[in-house]
C-alpha cells in the first residue's frame, strides 16, 4: 500500500507529476526489492500525484492499482470527475496502472460518479467507507462511525450486478466483519 503526500482529505495542490514521480519512486524501490506482486497506491485525491506514482511504478517495473477517493459530491477532492481522473491518468501514462478503484466513500458519495463509458471497466475494486457522514465530519468525531451494515450490502450487491467487472471486494473506514459480511452476501448473490 502507498498513500498520498500529506493528508488524504484535503486538497495537495502543491504536487506536481514530477514531485510525486520522485517521491513515490523511493516506496516503489523498496517493495520492488521485496518482490511484492502488485502495488496499491490508496486514497488518491488529485490527478498529478495519481500521474506521477503511476510513472514511477511504470519506470521501476512495479504493477500499480490506484484507488481513488470521492468527496460528497462524487467528485475527488481537487474537483474533477472520476470519469476525468481515469481518463486523464491514463492518457497521461499510456494505461500503465493495472486497474483503479474507489476507497474511503460511500456508495452513495461514489455510485453519480460512474457514468457510462469504456472507462469503467477500468475500475475493478470497490473499497467503501461504512458511513454516509462526510469525511472532514469523520475525521472530527473521535471514533469510526458504523453506518448500516445491512444497507451498505444491498449497495454493493446493487453496483455488482450493474458493473460484474467489479471483482474486488473490501471494506475501508468503518467496516467491521459484520459489514464485510453483508458485502459478500449481496455480490454473490449479484
Amino acid at each position: 500500500m502507498i498513500g498520498p503526500r500529506g493528508d488524504a482529505y484535503e486538497r495537495n495542490e502543491t504536487i506536481t507529476e514530477n514531485e510525486a514521480e520522485d517521491y513515490h519512486a523511493v516506496q516503489l524501490e523498496t517493495l520492488k526489492k521485496a518482490n511484492v506482486d502488485l502495488a496499491f497506491a490508496m486514497t488518491f485525491g488529485n490527478i498529478p500525484e495519481s500521474v506521477g506514482v503511476a510513472r514511477a511504478a511504470a519506470k521501476i517495473g512495479v504493477p500499480l492499482g490506484i484507488s481513488l477517493t470521492l468527496d460528497s459530491t462524487s467528485k475527488l477532492i481537487s474537483g474533477e470527475s472520476l470519469a476525468e481522473a481515469i481518463t486523464t491518468i491514463d492518457n497521461e501514462t499510456g494505461q500503465s496502472p493495472e486497474f483503479y478503484a474507489i476507497n474511503c466513500s460511500h456508495p452513495l458519495e461514489f455510485e453519480p460518479s460512474i457514468e457510462p463509458g469504456d472507462w469503467v471497466k477500468r475500475i475493478r475494486a470497490l473499497r467503501p467507507n461504512a458511513s454516509k457522514k462526510d469525511k472532514i465530519a469523520l475525521c472530527q468525531i473521535g471514533h469510526l462511525e458504523d453506518g448500516d451494515p445491512v444497507e451498505l450490502g444491498m449497495l454493493c450487491g446493487d453496483l455488482a450486478s450493474r458493473y460484474p467487472h467489479m471483482d474486488i471486494w473490501g471494506g475501508c473506514c468503518g467496516t467491521w466483519d459484520k459489514h464485510l459480511n453483508e458485502m459478500a452476501k449481496n455480490v454473490l448473490a449479484a
